[in-house]
């Protein structure tokens, strides 16, 4: 029996170390360590139920599950052979408590390629990873193929890059490989640093090893020796377990100098980013791995021909390396099959915001925002109205209601006015403020921006300080043309994408919530009741019982009256932060 304990970031934050030390205590109590194994895992993306914990062979699923729960999984489960009711997950449809993930619709329609081992293996393993399959791929091509071959494989799948252009994969390896030079050089790209993404960081944490045969792979068909894993120093389990991941492969000779003695030869090292985001830009990317600013530069010539040091250099993303190894063992037909008509196999999503299942998903091409949101992510949290959902962080764009049975690829999310991104999906209810919204991504972008080009440095700003206008109640109607305007000469102007894609959540925004940006300008008023600015609390003094309640947790001692009588808010002094909203059990208080 294994009891595999989710080992990702976001469940390390809740003790899951902490769980898997006390059911390896309880174990050993019993003297049964020669018959159960706890195995810390990757992420098994059910991030809104975690920490969870799953029991095989017999697939018992655990949400929510308490360090101090550990002795009564060991009691229960192990010895009784009953399953601990109380830490099954619950389906909210029907009340039933659900023993496994093949019958919780978040697990339903999703399609796990780049995720495959994610919750199933121990990533600090190799041999797991050989188990299922790992360095297959690696080893077939090697004995049987040759580059061009490979790429062919990896043309006919269609893949396109995971890391938000889309471009295609296998034409990508084949320019680069056409490229004359003895020195080539082979780029993943992990620096992951959308608002609300862990796509990378989750297949890194869960099963580094995938994304190590991968560029071994990629080095064999463009004829490069060495690779490099640009990753952000945020990251530290991740690069605790590339690292163990990195060694492991040099010692069973699968990465250095004749790897499985076929003459091929190539190693991967690590380079730290300091969190930067533009520095996810290609050619910024390869500035900041050479010691210098990460600024990007004009394209052509592009990496593929003159890359790091000056060499041809091959970048990919670790969703895309991912894929790799899957392809090359169930082929380009297999890949191909799944997804919709441009754009092949599966995306993975980290689904976020006012959704009741946040978590890491990956669905295959064409799916609809729909089925993600209301099926997968189990609707909006608190019964509350969809209003839009950002996707492709501050390089995306809000997508409503509308939107919600298009079928996702990328080629229709940029004509709905977004796009895939990286794949971060934030949904927002009927409480967000559309305006807060987009000057809340414009502000991220400006703060990343390297400023370089003056359209991004300075439109940028210019940008937000007519959306802070806005949200102050001082903006107007004029200020609504030039915020479409200057983002248009911005998207025109900009260097890099970075400033090319930043306007994108005004613009989605304008074009979807006119009103809500008008209502702000003409009636001094936000829809939402976000902006504080527009915001003024009352006490309704015929509903006011006078408890005093909103008088004594005021932090500025806005309130006043006496007590058994109405109360009154001085406006001059109110800071409208929304204690005394929240704290009246009479609903006396008024937003206006």
């Amino acid at each position: 029996m294994h009891i595999l304990v989710c080992g990702g970031t976001g469940c390390r934050a809740s003790q899951a170390e902490l769980i898997s030390e006390n059911l390896k205590t309880e174990i050993e109590n019993r003297g049964l360590e020669n018959e159960i194994k706890v195995v810390s895992t990757g992420c098994f993306g059910f991030c809104e139920k975690g920490p969870v914990v799953k029991v095989v062979p017999d697939d018992t699923f655990y949400t929510e599950v308490r360090p101090s729960d550990a002795k009564d999984i060991i009691e229960e489960h192990v010895i009784k052979g009953r399953p601990l009711k109380r830490l099954l997950y619950k389906n909210p449809k029907n009340e039933n408590k659900v023993t496994s993930t093949a019958h919780i619709d978040f697990y339903k329609k999703q399609v796990r390629i780049a995720l495959r081992n994610c919750g199933f293996i121990d990533p600090e393993n190799v041999d797991e990873y050989i188990g299922r399959d790992g360095y297959a791929a690696l080893g077939k091509i090697l004995a049987e193929k040759s580059p061009e071959e490979v790429i062919a494989i990896i043309k006919d799948s269609e893949l396109r890059g995971r890391g938000g252009g889309g471009f295609p994969t296998g034409l990508k390896w084949e320019i680069t490989r056409n490229v004359e030079n003895k020195e080539k050089y082979v780029v993943c790209n992990a620096d992951e640093g959308d608002p609300g993404a862990f796509m990378d960081r989750s297949i890194l944490e869960g099963d580094p090893h995938s994304v190590i045969e991968a560029m071994a792979i990629c080095g064999f068909c463009i004829g490069a020796d060495k690779g490099l894993v640009y990753i952000r120093a945020e990251y530290p389990l991740a690069i605790e377990r590339l690292k163990i991941a990195i060694k492991q492969a040099r010692e069973y000779g699968l990465l250095g100098d004749n790897i499985l003695e076929s003459g091929f030869k190539f190693d991967i090292e690590l380079r730290y980013g300091a969190g930067a985001f533009f520095s996810g830009e290609e050619t910024a990317l390869i500035h900041s791995m050479e010691g210098f600013r990460g600024e990007p530069t004009f394209k052509p010539p592009f990496p593929s021909v003159s890359g790091y040091k000056g060499k041809p250099t091959n970048v990919n993303n670790v969703e895309t390396f991912a894929n790799i190894p899957v392809i090359i063992n169930k082929g380009a037909e297999w890949f191909n099959a799944i997804g919709s008509e441009k754009s092949k196999g599966t995306k993975v999503f980290a689904l976020a915001g006012k959704v009741n299942n946040v978590g890491l998903i990956e669905v295959p091409m064409g799916i609809t925002l729909r089925e993600i949101i209301f099926d997968i992510g189990g609707g909006i949290r608190g019964g509350k109205k969809f209003k839009a959902v950002q996707t492709g962080g501050p390089s995306g764009g809000c997508l409503t209601e509308k939107d919600l049975d298009i079928p996702i690829d990328y080629d229709n999310l940029i004509k709905a006015g977004s796009m895939m991104g990286s794949g971060g999906m934030i949904v927002l209810d009927e409480d967000d403020c559309m305006v807060s919204i987009a000057k809340f991504y414009l502000e991220f972008t400006l703060d990343e921006s390297c400023g370089k080009c003056t359209p991004c440095r300075i439109g940028n700003k210019r940008l937000f300080e007519i959306l802070e206008k806005i949200t102050e109640g001082k903006g107007t109607e004029e200020d609504l043309e030039r915020l479409r305007l200057l983002s248009n000469v911005i998207k025109d102007t900009s260097l890099c994408g970075l400033g090319q894609t930043s306007p994108n959540p005004i613009l989605s925004t304008l074009d979807n919530f006119y009103d809500e940006y008008k209502a702000h300008v003409v009636d001094g008023k936000c829809p939402a009741g976000q902006c504080k600015s527009l915001l003024k609390y009352e006490i309704d003094s015929e509903a006011c019982t006078g408890c005093t309640l909103c008088f004594r947790n005021c932090p500025v001692g806005a309130i006043s009256g006496e007590r058994k009588s109405p109360h009154y808010i001085d406006q001059s002094l109110c800071i409208k932060c929304g204690v005394c909203y929240d704290k009246c059990k009479f609903k006396a208080i008024n937003i206006v």
